[in-house]
Order: structure tokens, then sequence, then C-alpha cells
């Protein structure tokens, strides 16, 4: 058995079809279903159960799993700490979620530069759920994401629950109302969320906070990314629901306004290899709790 096994194995795991995952990993579907093949016959088990559909696990596959990805995250973790012992390579690649650059981020960023000159950083946009990935095979060093995930591999910090307010075309009937609004006084209005894809997100965050209260928008319309949904508001196509941190991104045909909740938050959160202690993730995570501090937003203790 290689690591080469394992990884296939987690990514035919992970997207639950052969084909899919083939893709993923810029090989043929063949050759992919005989690697997994061989590996069920080394190891003298089955692991999915291919009548399925989707494609299941089976108990033993579940199994091999859990542990096939500690293992990838393990090597991901010895490879980028090795190079970084041996001075091979100063660098730091940083994932993010589109909407933390209306917040602390650039901020975070630019010090980072200035404090840090002899690293090569590097920024990526992804969804949350594509950081834990490029986390687990080393593509990623550090991400900012929104979503709360459980991962024995990774640790996660929790930044910010930042407040969620309700962007509206100017002129709109509600922006003369009272100072706050109700989930229940949008109901009726045309939903915009981001992003569309992947899944879980944002968007989820924003749908659970109507279905816990039992509530239903009259229409929802997905879009990819924030800055579409806010063109749509500033159109009149609906209303849609952001961080607050939005607020600083001043538009003449867009009001923010306060929802008179205040558990409706969505995280920011700094998610890094349980085991990567080197030394310059520990600088990004001492700046941003310098930064976090400076600020003076609430954030989680540095024993987190």
């Amino acid at each position: 058995m290689e690591l080469r096994h394992l990884r296939y194995f987690v990514a035919v795991a992970d997207e639950k079809n052969f084909t899919r995952a083939a893709q993923l990993l810029n090989i043929a579907q063949p050759p992919l279903s005989r690697q997994i093949q061989q590996l069920e016959e080394a190891l003298g088990v089955q692991l999915f159960e291919r009548n399925a559909r989707p494609l299941k696990l089976t108990e033993t596959g579940k199994f091999f799993y859990s542990h096939a990805t500690q293992i990838l995250a393990q090597t991901a973790e010895l490879e980028s700490m090795t190079r970084r012992v041996g001075n091979i390579e100063r660098s730091l690649s940083v994932g993010f979620v589109g909407s933390t650059l209306y917040g602390m981020l650039p901020k975070l960023i630019r010090r980072f530069r200035d404090e840090n000159a002899t690293v090569e950083l590097s920024l990526h946009e992804m969804s949350t759920m594509d950081q834990i990935r490029a986390l687990k095979d080393g593509r990623i060093d550090v991400g900012f994401g929104r979503i709360r995930l459980e991962d024995a591999n990774i640790r996660r910090i929790t930044l910010r629950e930042e407040k969620m307010i309700v962007a509206l075309p100017h002129g709109h009937p509600l922006s003369a109302t009272n100072a706050m609004l109700s989930l229940r006084e949008l109901v009726n209005e045309t939903l915009i969320i981001f992003p569309q894809a992947p899944r879980p997100s944002y968007a989820d965050q924003v749908l659970s906070a109507f279905q816990d209260r039992a509530l239903k928008p009259r229409r929802i319309y997905e879009v990819r990314e924030l800055q579409i949904a806010l063109g749509l508001v500033a159109a009149g196509e609906g209303v849609s629901i952001v961080p607050s941190s939005v607020n600083g991104l001043k538009r003449n045909d867009v009001n923010y306004m306060q929802l008179d909740d205040p558990t409706l938050v969505s995280p920011v959160i700094m998610s890094m290899r349980m085991l990567d202690e080197s030394r310059d993730v520990k600088a990004m995570l001492e700046l941003t709790y310098q930064l976090y501090e400076e600020e003076r937003i609430p954030h989680v203790p540095r024993t987190a």
C-alpha cells in the first residue's frame, strides 16, 4: 500500500463518485477504479458499497477513511515543516473566503508583509471546505473562513462573531421604518444569498437563520459572490443578509440596516494544521491576535 492509494481512496470517498474523483485527481476513471480494487485486494476487505447511489463507504471503509485522512494530513505537515526547518523556502500560503476581505484580513496581510519581508506570501480565494482540503494537502498553511467544521487534523480559532445586517436597495420602504429590522419583516422579499457553490457556505448560515425561526422567504435567489448580490440589491432585485464588515463598502444605491436579533452572527474562523509549529504560521497567528487586540474586537483567548 502506497500513499497514492490513500489519496485515491480519500478522493473517491469525499466525492462519493469515481468520475468526479478521477477529474479531481486528473486521471482517467478506469485506472482509478483499478487502483481502488488493488487497495481492497491488498487489505482483504471491501471499502465501498458499489451498488449504493451515491457511493457509500462500508463500516470498514469508514474506519480506514478516518485513519487515511490523518496519515495524509500528517504527511503534508511533515513535508511543509521539514522544508521550513531546513530553510529551503520561506513562504506562507493563505486561503480566504471573499467576505473576509471587508474585515481585518487586508490589514493583517499588509502588516505581515511589512514585518516579514523575507517570507513569500501568496493568497488564494477558496471556500471554507476547500480550505480544509488544501490545509490537509499542504497547498495552504492558514485559512480564514466562516463555517464551523470539526476535524481532528485542523486547529480552528474563532476570531470574531460578526453580526449580520441587511442590505436593501436605496429608497426601499423598509429603510424608512424602524432603526432595526427582523427576519420576519423580510420574508416577503426576494432573498439574495451567496455563494451559490460549493456548499455548505455562508448561504447556509443565512438560510438556517430563517429556518430556526420557522420562517421561509418568498423567493430565494442564489448568486456566485457577495459583489453580485450587492449589485442585484442595488438594482432592486431583492435584499441580502451580509456580514456587518460589508458596511464599510459604501454604495449610494444600497442601504444597510441592523437586525434586531443579537444572535444573528457569522463567525470569522482562522484554521491551520493541528501540528504545524512553523515560525511563519506562528508569526501570522501572533499578528492576528495583536491586531484584534488593537481593534478591541472580542476573540478567543490565546489558549484556544
